[in-house]
Parts: structure tokens; sequence; C-alpha cells
């Protein structure tokens, strides 16, 4: 397959009954069996690199996860039931700015459902969010807030067009997803995110304050404050500044790799199964509260589901383009609507408060936890979900 758009079952969606209107309409997944079959027999002629010489994550991804990976994606994982599960949800196109953004939009039935617009960031996808939506949406406790959930996909990741053109950054995005909102009828809204969720998540606070009723992230970003010092901070303060300078230096090659030179990257994602899987994989090891491991941090059906996402996507490159976009990250701008924070423990980058108030200026709440990681909705959903509701609770659009 040499069309770049080949393994890409939103393709064609995204040029027939959409071209340049402003319509919002539905999207049934239906991914080809001549593409599951193709991607079989790359598994099956998989040609993985010799065994590590260490005893441990230090240079990758182990050989034998991946091994044990790339036979459970063949043997195990049913694309079927992930195709099943988000289209029984309800997902939808519309084109904002010449670009088709996929999403998911899954309405409540509650009359005082306030709508939450929720972004996912790399190498995530809206698989992220799919076991939060129902408790999110249709609370069993009817005391609980409950919320109509809107979850795009990035452009250039999943079922969203790939951009022709460079200027896709972090504030185009934000614009975007406020014209997705109003297209949906929500002209005020929640909103969360982590990693470049987070990032997108506070662009829209910044851009447009009129419109977001309240955000919460996981990851907020905010830079060092002026005369702010280091023996001013709490001891767990100053470890997690620590953490963050080891993850630069040492776990940080995938971002430089992506910011310079996508394109290069791209031809072996797009190309190779195995290389996507150990790609995305590596992170869902070592940025989880388990820690270099898959299991039980993230379930294995989720992480293959959101793999198969980015393979018949075919967004290895395109979604790399994000870091390239966004080389320069705004970390100052106010952010004066009211915000809340769940710091989850093994987060790559937790800032202190000082440093977060500083910037989000309204910061109604505060909350650092002792479990889960980067991948918070997939690793420990019911607290996730618990985050959001007292985040956001009594908090009317």
């Amino acid at each position: 397959m040499v069309d770049s758009d080949a393994g890409n079952p939103a393709a064609d969606a995204g040029t027939t009954p959409l071209g340049a209107t402003e319509d919002v309409v539905p999207f049934e997944l239906d991914v080809p069996a001549d593409q599951v079959a193709d991607l079989h027999e790359r598994l099956r002629r998989a040609r993985l690199p010799e065994p590590e010489p260490v005893g441990d994550w230090s240079q990758g991804i182990p050989s034998a996860v991946v091994a044990e990976l790339t036979r459970a994606w063949l043997e195990d994982h049913d694309v079927t039931a992930l195709q099943a599960e988000l289209n029984d949800l309800g997902q939808y196109r519309t084109v904002v700015d010449g670009l088709g953004i996929h999403l998911m939009h899954v309405q409540s039935l509650r009359s005082d459902a306030q709508p939450l617009l929720i972004t996912h960031g790399w190498p995530g996808s809206i698989v992220e969010f799919l076991d939060v939506v129902r408790p999110l949406t249709d609370p069993s406790d009817p005391v609980e807030p409950a919320f109509h959930v809107v979850a795009p996909s990035l452009p250039g990741f999943g079922f969203s067009d790939k951009p022709t053109t460079t200027g896709w950054g972090i504030d185009r995005i934000a614009d975007a997803w406020a014209v997705v909102m109003t297209r949906l009828g929500y002209p005020r809204f929640l909103a969360q995110g982590g990693d470049w969720g987070a990032m997108i998540t506070t662009a829209l606070g910044v851009r447009h304050p009129d419109r977001v009723a309240m955000l919460h992230t996981t990851m907020p970003m905010a830079g060092r404050p002026e005369g702010a010092r280091d023996e001013d901070l709490s001891a767990v303060e100053r470890e997690w500044l620590r953490q963050a300078r080891e993850f630069r230096e040492v776990g940080s090659g995938y971002s430089g790799q992506q910011r310079t030179r996508p394109q290069t990257l791209g031809y072996a994602l797009v190309d190779s199964p195995v290389g996507q899987l150990a790609w995305i994989a590596e992170k869902f090891g070592v940025w989880t509260f388990g820690g270099a491991t898959l299991e039980p941090s993230v379930p294995t059906r989720r992480l293959l589901d959101n793999v198969a996402v980015y393979w018949f996507g075919a967004s290895g490159a395109s979604s790399a383009r994000m870091y390239w976009e966004n080389a320069q990250v705004d970390r100052s701008s106010p952010v004066t609507v009211p915000s809340a924070v769940s710091l989850f423990p093994a987060e790559m980058a937790k800032l202190p408060r000082s440093w977060v108030e500083a910037r989000y200026t309204d910061l109604r709440r505060w909350s650092v936890l002792d479990r889960g990681g980067h991948f918070a909705s997939l690793e420990e959903p019911e607290l996730f979900v618990t985050e959001l509701r007292e985040s956001f609770r009594g908090v009317v659009c």
C-alpha cells in the first residue's frame, strides 16, 4: 500500500458528505476486512531486533514485551469489538477551517447535564475516554453530576483529517474546538484535558474565557514565576522538579525526534505495525503508575485499541507533527477562568502549586492523588471520574 490514505477508514468519509459545509454528520467506523488481513500478515512477518543487553527498560521497551504484545494484537485483539463500541457511543465529523474533524458526542438523558469537552494527547486518542463516558453521562447515583461528553480527535490523529499545510498548532485547535461546540449547540461548556489536551484546554481558557465555564487538567502548564526559589518549596514539590529534570534528560528523546523530524519517523510508523506498537507501548509502560510494565496499569485490550486507532488511521507521521507545530508552548498567559487540577503521581511533569496558581489565577480545586499516571482515565477510570465530578460539581454553563 503506497497511497497516503491507505489504511485510513475515514479517508473517504472526509470527502463525501462533508465538503466545506458546517454540518455535523454521523460517522460510522467500518474497517475494511482487507486492511485487517493486511495488518495480520504484517504482524505474522514481523522482524524484531535482538533482545536488549540490559535487564530493565533503560534502552527502551524490552523485546519480550513487544513480542507478547505483537502476539496479542494478532491473536486476541478484536477490532470489530472496538468498532462496535465506538459506533454505539456515537461518532460524528465536521469541517472546521477546511479540515475534517472526527469527534465522539455522547449526550446524557439527564435534564441537568452540563456539556463537557475532553481532549486527548499523544500517544493517546479518544480510546482514553471509552471507560469513563458512561459514568460521566449516566451516573448510577442521581446525586452525582452528569455531562454531555464531546471528545474530538486531534488534527492528524485517529479519524480526523491530516493537515496538508502547516499552522495547526494549539491555538488554532482551541479555536476549532470552540467552533465545534457552537455547532453542537453549546455556547458555554466545561473543558478537560491532559498532555496536548491540557495545553489546548488551557488555550481555550485563555482565548475563549467567555465560553469556558470551568476547566480541569491533569497536567497544568506554567513557567517558573519570577523570583521563585526552590528552597521555598516543600520536599515533595522539590522531588517533582527533580523527576521532571530526569524525564527531560533520559525520557524525552521521542519528543526531540517528533519535534524536529516527524516525517522521517513517520515512514517506519505508518509502514510497520510493530514499530507503531512499540513506539506507543513504551509510553504506556513508563508513564503509568506501575512503572516499566503494562499490566495492570493499562489493560492490554485498551492499549491495543489505542494502537489500532493509530494504525488504521495511518497517523504515525501526522500525529508526530503535533510536536513540530508546537515547538514552543505558551506557559505564561494568565488563565482567568475557574480551574481545577488533579495531579496523578506517575505524571511526568508535576509543578508546584504556587507556580500553577501564579498562572491559573482562579484555581478552585487542587488534588494530589496517590495512584495513577499520565493516562489516568485508562489507569484509574473511577478515580478520574470522581475528580471530574468533584471539580465541576455545581457548575452551570
